[in-house]
């Protein structure tokens, strides 16, 4: 079950139960006023990056051996990675300190969340300035639950990507938001399957 779903259901009239289905998701394009286009992909793109929606908080509880992997310049022995390991305050900082507006020792503050997983500070503060929510600099746990679609959301309305929805929903678009959001085309296929599922729903 997903508290951050539950609280989005809850915001847009549909069945509080944590579970993703067409019917949230047609109450969610209804209240948002997204079009079937623009629902789809926005749902399907934040569907594959949480999980089913159930995933809103950066997991860093890693091995050394994974740290090596994700990060190879910046642990290149598992000396070096060790006192990192399966501790996930200390990785955050590590890696997000001094990087995205975050100072010194504010990495683990503003780590991933939401359904899009937000990250750094410089995005917490645009998020928070243009959405009008000041909370969310007190207290950045709130884009975990209240904020979870909301930042994905904005994220989708500052880079443009609704413009590409616009264009309809075929391998090509979802192609093209699929580079913007993760950088490359990891996890592509799940993610047209879910947004040509998304799509039918809306469309339903």
């Amino acid at each position: 079950m997903s508290e951050a779903m539950k609280a989005l259901q809850a915001k847009v009239g549909a069945k509080p139960d944590g579970a993703f289905g067409p019917n949230t998701a047609r109450a969610i394009a209804k209240h948002y006023e997204l079009s079937p286009e623009r629902g789809a992909h926005l749902l399907g793109q934040a569907s594959h990056e949480s999980a089913g929606f159930r995933v809103v908080r950066e997991n860093l509880n890693y091995t050394s051996e994974t740290m090596m992997r994700v990060w190879p310049s910046r642990f290149r022995t598992l000396e070096e990675a060790q006192p990192y390991a399966r501790n996930p305050k200390a990785l955050a900082d590590k890696v997000y300190s001094n990087r995205m507006g975050n100072g010194e020792g504010e990495g683990h503050i503003y780590i991933g969340r939401g359904f899009l997983q937000l990250t750094g500070k410089d995005n917490y503060k645009a998020f928070a300035a243009e959405m009008r929510v000041p909370e969310v600099m007190q207290d950045p746990s709130l884009v975990e639950t209240d904020y979870a679609f909301e930042t994905a959301l904005w994220f989708f309305e500052r880079n443009g990507l609704f413009a590409i929805a616009d264009k309809g929903v075929t391998d090509d678009t979802i192609k093209q938001i699929t580079k913007r959001v993760n950088g490359g085309y990891i996890g592509l296929d799940h993610r047209m399957k879910e947004t040509q599922k998304i799509w039918r729903w809306l469309n339903a």
